[in-house]
Formats: C-alpha cells, structure tokens, sequence
C-alpha cells in the first residue's frame, strides 16, 4: 500500500505592523511591503485614508488596548516614536516584549532612529535626538534585540517649502548644519530588508542611513531650483523669528522648541555611509535625483 503524502500547505505571508504610517516616510515603507506581498497593517492616530490591501487601525502608541489590537498576528514591527519623551513607552515595551498567548515569539522590531545620535555623549545636542538615544536603549533593556536604523535628514522634508515656492522664488527659514541628505525611499528599502531578513543577516546595527553627499539648505534650495528650471535663493530667518512664525502657524511650543534646539545646537556632519547600499543592494540616490522625480508637487 502506498502513503499518500501529507499537504504541508503555502508559506505563511509575513505579516508587518508600521507605525506612523501617515507620514512621508510612513507611507514609502507601506508601500514597499504591500510591494513584497507583505501583510501591512498601519497603525496611526491621523490615517492618511484606507489603502487597498493595507489594514488599518487608528490610535495611540501608548493606548494598550489600540496596540494589543495592532500587534495581533503580527512578525514584526517598524517602530517611529512620535513624541518628545521616551517616557510614556514603558507599557508600550512591554506589550512588544511579551509573548502572545499562542507562545509565539514577540515580534521583531526596527526602529527607526536618528543619525545624530551619539554614543559618546550622555546627554544629546537637542531634545529631538535626545527622544531616539533613550528610545534606543529602552528598546534594548527590554530585551527586543532591536535593529536600529538611524536615518540621516529625510530629502521629503523639503516638501515643507512647498508653500513658500508658489508664491515666489525665496525659501525662508531656520539654517540647519550641513548633512548627506538621505531619500526617504532609500530609508522605507534599508527598512524593508530589516524587517524581512534574518537578524543574523542584518545584524542589531546601528545602521547609519545617508546619501550620498553633505548638503545645506540653500545646497538643498538650489538643485531644486534646477529641477524647476528657477533661480531659487534660500533666506536664513534667526532663531526668535523662526520660532514666532512656528508658533503663529499653530505648531506645538515643545516642537517648536525642539526644532529650534536641532538648528541652534545640533552639529554639522560630514559623515556619507554605504549603509543604504549595503542593505538595498544599490547605491543611494541623490537629493538632486529626489528634486527632479518630486518636481510636480512644488508647481
């Protein structure tokens, strides 16, 4: 007599919870897995509108009933911490940290950091960076052996100037230090990896993010300039002047203190790293080539 083989059924499909995911670099790093055929559900207390094979749940981080929902099912976890203190992310951890009633292991999670981050230092330049340096080592205390992805300023930033550039040719704001511009689709890809590889294969990190070359925001103003085929020219506004408009546009006053801060206090970094290569596969693109493919939305 002979056995009939046993069906050992089709690989699971991964499943991955993204946070943030209203948000530019939010909405490249859904659409990259939903592209890998990725089970994606997003979790965002502002969603962007629902996105056809993408599920969606709408709360707060640190809401646990929202996130014992959010983390149902779920292999891995990108992590972006939207708030200026680490502190409300104890209960947070430990829901991640825990294992599911079924046994299964806690998910795998990659947070995405910030690349002026400094190991060296007790205390960080500015209150944004000081939020990523405590995130990270709360991360790691509470055992989730997290990959770390520190991203250096995101080229979609720009689309902030957006407003200024339709009704002239200056774009007026805070200075910041020199930095390798990184494109966010370059980030969500390096996320990407992180999420679906083996730990073993990408290793804890950190993974310093970078483009290719160290810009300024009149670098910045400029090559978007030549995208738009105009001579744009990029003021520098002082701090106190930055920090009324800020305000008077109806930003947070602790957000606008923490951005001041980053201007005022955070150093020029010369740094240019191959890590988007090394986890990608291809080499980072250029803030120019990001200038050029986003042209349409500063018209």
């Amino acid at each position: 007599m002979t056995e009939t083989p046993r069906a050992t059924g089709a690989p699971r499909t991964p499943s991955t919870l993204v946070t943030g995911a209203a948000g530019n670099l939010g909405r490249e790093i859904v659409d990259a897995l939903h592209a890998r055929g990725v089970r994606v559900r997003c979790l965002d207390r502002n969603p962007a509108g629902a996105r056809p094979g993408v599920e969606s749940v709408v709360g707060d981080l640190t809401d646990p009933g929202v996130l014992r929902s959010a983390l149902a099912g779920i292999d891995a976890v990108l992590l972006m911490w939207p708030m200026l203190t680490a502190a409300p992310a104890h209960a947070m951890l430990a829901q991640l940290s825990a294992e599911s009633p079924t046994g299964s292991e806690a998910p795998r999670v990659v947070y995405l950091s910030s690349s002026a981050v400094d190991d060296g230092r007790d205390r960080q330049t500015d209150p944004i960076v000081q939020v990523h340096a405590d995130m990270e080592a709360l991360l790691s205390d509470a055992g989730l052996r997290p990959v770390v992805l520190r991203s250096e300023t995101l080229a979609s930033n720009v689309r902030g100037w957006a407003e200024q550039l339709r009704a002239g040719d200056v774009v007026a704001g805070p200075d910041i230090a020199r930095t390798a511009v990184v494109d966010e689709r370059d980030v969500a890809d390096a996320a990407v990896t992180a999420l679906l590889s083996d730990g073993a294969q990408v290793g804890r990190g950190p993974h310093v993010l970078t483009g290719p070359e160290v810009l300024g925001r009149a670098d910045q103003v400029a090559q978007l300039g030549t995208a738009l085929g105009r001579r744009l020219r990029f003021e520098a506004v002082p701090a106190e002047r930055a920090r009324a408009r800020m305000l008077a546009d109806g930003r947070p006053e602790a957000l606008v203190a923490a951005l001041i801060a980053a201007s005022l206090h955070r150093p020029e970094s010369g740094r240019v790293t191959d890590c988007v290569e090394r986890l990608v596969g291809r080499a980072a693109r250029t803030f120019a080539q990001w200038a050029a493919d986003h042209a349409a939305e500063f018209d």
